[in-house]
């Protein structure tokens, strides 16, 4: 049941990380129906995550609750126009050309867009984002376009049983987000966890976990 399952996740998650911030949960909604999002809201669940564009703008009007709106998933530059203004935080900032479509979106509309960058923390070829030795520059450059604020980091770590090896690269992203957060007030968030290691992530430092399976079962890709 997925209100149960809400309701459980809420109940073992820890408020707060090791660093005493408050951990939010995101609720991953690929492929989820809006009455089964719906019922998720209703259990208890504040924040949603949609990956793909073409099923946020079929599902957005449907949504009750008023959650908290989050776009997790890789963003084609000639989809922003169809988000702009309608998300709260951008978790997959990967590249500058979306940084750079996403402001000047923002400067047409009047729209300042929260968005986290997205770091590739293991390297890994299937996935996109900047390396972890880019995230300053990345920033900086990001942090230059009027109509961004960037809130934090957000990364995936390696499909892997190798636990010595993801609680290395946690680290290694909450030490990075630390640096960031010494020199800019808006830094709040570090976005790292899904349903399989989200404890582990949690445990490094992360405040932000974005979890679907855990909260609505396995997807149906037919």
């Amino acid at each position: 049941m997925i209100e149960e399952n809400v309701k459980k996740l809420l109940e073992s998650m820890p408020e707060t990380n090791p660093y005493g911030e408050k951990v939010t949960l995101v609720g991953a909604v690929k492929l989820q129906t809006p009455d089964d999002i719906n019922r998720a809201v209703s259990a208890g669940l504040h924040d949603i995550g949609d990956n793909h564009v073409q099923e946020f703008k079929d599902k957005y009007p449907l949504i009750s609750g008023n959650p908290v709106r989050h776009f997790i998933g890789h963003l084609q530059t000639n989809k922003v126009k169809y988000l702009i203004g309608k998300i709260d935080l951008y978790h997959s900032l990967d590249r500058i050309t979306l940084a750079e479509e996403l402001s000047k979106r923002g400067e047409k509309t009047g729209v300042i867009s929260n968005v986290l960058i997205q770091i590739n923390i293991g390297n890994e070829e299937s996935k996109s984002g900047f390396a972890l030795s880019e995230a300053i520059s990345a920033y900086e450059k990001i942090k230059a376009m009027d109509s961004l604020k960037i809130k934090g980091l957000m990364a995936m770590l390696p499909d892997t049983d190798d636990t010595n090896q993801l609680k290395r690269l946690a680290t290694l992203m909450r030490e990075k987000f630390d640096r960031l957060r010494q020199a800019d007030r808006d830094i709040q968030f570090l976005s790292m966890g899904m349903s399989g290691d989200w404890r582990l992530c949690v445990d490094c430092g992360s405040n932000m976990i974005r979890l679907g399976t855990a909260i609505f079962g396995d997807r149906n890709y037919n």
